[in-house]
């Protein structure tokens, strides 16, 4: 075979050799056309099931304020917190229930004594019948029955045991009728304030407001029983004295006792009113002659 021949490749030979560079040139560029289009059907896919879960997430607060608390029972803990927070300006922090007598007396001396005489007063003392009374005002005011409302007013002014805790009381209430008529009143508060015709102590106003403002009585007695429980606290803690870290630990302790009163005030009759801490009514006393005093009761 001639020399040229052998150097000039057959014509099917020299196409092949073409159409091999040709794929060498555009190989890369369709292997990268393939991975793009792979990593967007990826991506896509990921979007795709990624959306419904962004949905999903996006609902949670919404679903969790719509499970939440209804407007009214908003207002009425706003209302709640307001009333018997240590800044609403009724004077409590003024009193003692004669508190101030035990720890001259030496009754009280630190945290743990603390805390055992203010169970006492809670559930056998001045806690629970306030309860009862604050309970009963409630329900003849939601009832209007001016009548049961009127009896049981005047049977609160009569049942205090002293008269430093008459007064202790009976001027809490007047300045809780007064700033909620000023402040919070609302339709038929003025009624019935009116039909009470008298002194209208503290329990049996916070009581007849709350009802006024279609608060319910549970938790109307609880924050009631807990503000009661935390004026004591912090006059105890001014007269032993105390640190915050202690009276905080009083509180906690005094929960199951402020629950359980709750709960038999809302269950007794007035007929169910009474008290035994006697030693207790004695300091309200005794606190009367006392001879030095940083509070009035």
């Amino acid at each position: 075979m001639p020399a040229a021949a052998m150097r000039t490749p057959p014509k099917a030979i020299r196409n092949s050799m073409r159409r091999m560079m040709v794929l060498r040139t555009i190989m890369p560029i369709i292997i990268m056309m393939m991975t793009t289009i792979a990593m967007t059907s990826i991506a896509i896919t990921i979007i795709i099931m990624a959306i419904p879960m962004l949905m999903t997430t996006s609902k949670t607060p919404l679903a969790e304020h719509r499970s939440g608390m209804k407007q009214a029972e908003a207002a009425a803990l706003y209302r709640l917190m307001t009333w018997l927070s240590p800044a609403f300006p009724v004077g409590a922090f003024s009193y003692s229930s004669g508190i101030e007598w035990a720890v001259e007396a030496g009754d009280i001396v630190d945290a743990a004594s603390l805390r055992d005489w203010l169970a006492s007063m809670l559930a056998d003392g001045a806690g629970f019948c306030d309860g009862v009374l604050l309970c009963h005002a409630h329900r003849a005011a939601s009832s209007h029955d001016e009548a049961a409302l009127r009896d049981t007013a005047e049977l609160a002014s009569a049942f205090v045991p002293s008269r430093e805790r008459q007064l202790e009381t009976s001027t809490q209430g007047r300045a809780f009728i007064e700033i909620a008529r000023t402040a919070w009143n609302c339709e038929g508060l003025d009624a019935m304030i009116s039909c009470c015709d008298g002194a209208i102590v503290y329990p049996v106003a916070v009581g007849l407001v709350s009802a006024a403002h279609a608060i319910p009585l549970a938790p109307t007695m609880h924050a009631f029983l807990h503000a009661l429980a935390s004026n004591w606290i912090s006059a105890g803690a001014r007269l032993v004295p105390l640190g915050q870290t202690d009276s905080q630990r009083v509180l906690a302790l005094l929960e199951p006792i402020v629950v359980a009163t709750g709960r038999r005030a809302l269950d007794a009759s007035l007929d169910d009113l009474g008290s035994a801490t006697f030693r207790a009514d004695l300091a309200g006393m005794r606190h009367e002659t006392q001879y030095t005093r940083l509070f009035r009761s």
